[in-house]
């Protein structure tokens, strides 16, 4: 491995190149943009094999955003990491509840996570809305018994949260709710996976 001396403003375009040259299998161009800034981000090649895309997912997320669609985060990180300028430029803004004093009280009300707490406040939102998971896996259950009882219609779910307890189980029964859905099979995920698919597709449209 030798040093290569890269302009700052070369190293992504850079980056692009390394994977494209290392990957060991050809990825539909419909969701290639997507998996290689997953890749990008996480230096994760696993990715390739763990993200699952439901039919048509990514033109009916792309639809939505030309059309001011939200994106509802479940961390602040999340949050920070899509491009929140690019998405205003359609219309759209991006939404965590999680630090909101009503989902705190809620949650301690409740029982519940400030996660599952955050969903529910998600669905009295009036716009349409995308919903990206990165961290709670209670999020996503929480979605599911909304999307279940009719309290909740998201465009679709970025599924990926990260961690061992109740991650595996939360991402297979989102993909069972009848909602478009990009998820990250298994254990991997995290809120800079949910960021990155998030601006991938973003980066991906062309404003007038």
């Amino acid at each position: 491995m030798e040093f290569e001396n890269i302009l700052p403003s070369e190293i992504e375009r850079r980056s692009f190149e390394i994977i494209e040259s290392e990957l060991k299998q050809e990825i539909d161009e419909k969701i290639k943009k997507v998996v290689m800034r997953v890749i990008h981000t996480t230096a994760d090649f696993d990715y390739v094999e763990n993200l699952c895309f439901s039919e048509n997912v990514i033109d009916i997320i792309k639809d939505a955003i030309k059309n001011g669609a939200d994106i509802v985060t479940d961390t602040q990180m999340a949050r920070s990491g899509i491009n929140k300028n690019r998405l205003l430029e359609f219309g759209g803004k991006v939404h965590c509840f999680m630090s909101d004093s009503d989902v705190a009280e809620s949650a301690k009300e409740n029982g519940t996570t400030r996660a599952s707490a955050s969903m529910e406040k998600a669905s009295k939102l009036k716009k349409k809305c995308i919903i990206a998971v990165g961290n709670a896996p209670t999020a996503l259950i929480k979605l599911y018994e909304l999307i279940k009882s009719g309290k909740i219609n998201p465009v679709a779910i970025i599924g990926v949260p990260v961690g061992f307890v109740n991650v595996v189980y939360a991402k297979e029964l989102i993909m069972t709710a009848g909602v478009p859905y990009i998820v990250a099979k298994g254990r991997k995920g995290g809120s800079n996976v949910a960021a990155a698919i998030c601006n991938a597709i973003i980066y991906d449209l062309k404003t007038d």
